[in-house]
């Protein structure tokens, strides 16, 4: 979904979350080049199994995400992200000579369905978890974990709660530095001096997102010009956006921000076309995917500006081997999604190698060992290089401005 485009990297740094503590400092990264041929991974919901090490151990990591409904295309990314990788390492020797057997559930982005596949993965014998994809099943889920002191790692879960215990981190940036660093860089860059935003009041997700929106805008050279429940919409009602977008035309709003997902925001630039309104287009990470809606016409997201951590055609080696194979396996170009998580399983293995676990340990004492290594550990990967993660769990990692061109977008 990407191309030549204008799209501008963020100088500033983000702190998101995971959560860490202390360790010595070891530096890795993914690998730019294909290591084997490699085949097709298992449909959702099934598991890929790696040979087993000698005496049959192996490393078992669990996957949650939706596979099925219609957050679908964030979670077969992220399957398809996270079992590339961990392709790549078996093919490689594995963690420490030990391989990884992988296994993804669906759960249909509903937060009930997240902890039945949590709990699915637990009696296979999960040790560690990357997931779940969406935030608020990530929450659920999170409860979850921590009870059982089981070590999370989303790719994608952003809400403030995806890692509000010790036990979880994620790779993705959160929302509120989602929604500061978008109020940054619209006012400093002079996009616009009205702004209009719709969001979606029942989701974290979005509801974060706007709220340190909302506070940076207080710092900035713009002005919001519509009240909160002028743009909000709710689970109940995310297919007419006829009056968000009228409040938004009547002020006068030179730019309309969207932090909320691609489905919707499809829905949003429809309306915006049959009421005659061209504001300029502002997202986040969850419009990765828009292009690719069915029956959408990709012209109404030309200009269209979001946050991301990864565009597909960057001139970067170790990017350029992971869509090589992703497309040569799947037919389509990589969201950030399916970065994400394929950086996911290499942090896996840069922090299981920093603290030395071997696969006779139990979950916990995996997670206890972790928790330790993640801030010990920096990652050059696909989606940032130098990352690094806080005691609090949030990695620090810079972000980029992708603007759609020609059915593309490109970052510098």
């Amino acid at each position: 979904m990407k191309k030549k485009a204008l799209c501008l990297l963020l100088a500033c740094a983000m702190t998101f979350s995971l959560a860490a503590c202390g360790g010595k400092g070891g530096e890795t990264s993914a690998p730019a080049e294909d290591r084997t041929e490699t085949e097709a991974p298992a449909e959702a919901g099934d598991d890929t199994e790696a040979p087993a090490a000698s005496g049959g151990a192996v490393f078992k990591v669990g996957g949650i995400g939706p596979t099925t409904g219609g957050a679908a295309v964030y979670g077969m990314a992220v399957q398809r992200g996270a079992e590339i990788a961990v392709e790549e390492i078996n093919a490689a020797g594995g963690i420490n000579g030990v391989q990884i057997e992988f296994q993804f559930q669906d759960d249909e982005h509903d937060p009930e369905k997240s902890v039945n596949a949590y709990n699915t993965l637990k009696d296979w014998g999960m040790q560690l978890l990357v997931g779940s994809v969406t935030s608020n099943p990530c929450i659920a889920v999170g409860e979850k974990t921590h009870e059982d002191n089981l070590f999370q790692l989303t790719p994608s879960g952003t809400a403030v709660k995806c890692v509000q215990y010790d036990n979880a981190f994620r790779m993705c940036f959160s929302d509120p530095n989602q929604g500061l660093e978008s109020a940054k860089y619209i006012g400093e860059n002079k996009l616009a001096s009205k702004v209009a935003v719709i969001y979606d009041s029942s989701d974290p997700y979005s509801a974060g997102i706007y709220e340190a929106f909302r506070a940076e805008a207080e710092n900035q050279d713009f002005e919001i010009v519509t009240e909160a429940k002028d743009g909000a919409f709710d689970a109940s009602n995310k297919t007419d956006f006829s009056v968000q977008v009228s409040a938004a035309k009547n002020a006068g709003a030179e730019l309309l921000y969207m932090p909320f997902y691609y489905t919707e925001a499809s829905l949003v630039l429809k309306e915006c076309k049959k009421q005659s309104y061209a504001p300029v287009f502002f997202g986040v990470d969850g419009m990765d995917g828009i292009l690719s809606v069915e029956n959408f016409d990709t012209s109404l997201a030309e200009d269209l500006m979001y946050m991301a951590p990864f565009v597909a055609n960057s001139d970067d080696e170790q990017v350029k081997s992971f869509v090589t194979k992703y497309q040569e396996q799947f037919n389509e170009v990589p969201n950030q999604f399916a970065a994400d998580a394929y950086d996911c399983i290499y942090v896996l293995k840069a922090a299981m190698e920093e603290a030395g676990v071997t696969p006779d340990m139990d979950a916990s004492a995996i997670c206890d060992a972790m928790k330790t290594a993640m801030t010990g550990i920096t990652f050059d990967g696909i989606t940032g290089k130098g990352i690094s993660w806080e005691a609090s769990g949030e990695p620090n990692k810079a972000p980029l401005i992708v603007q759609i061109k020609g059915g593309e977008g490109v970052a510098l």
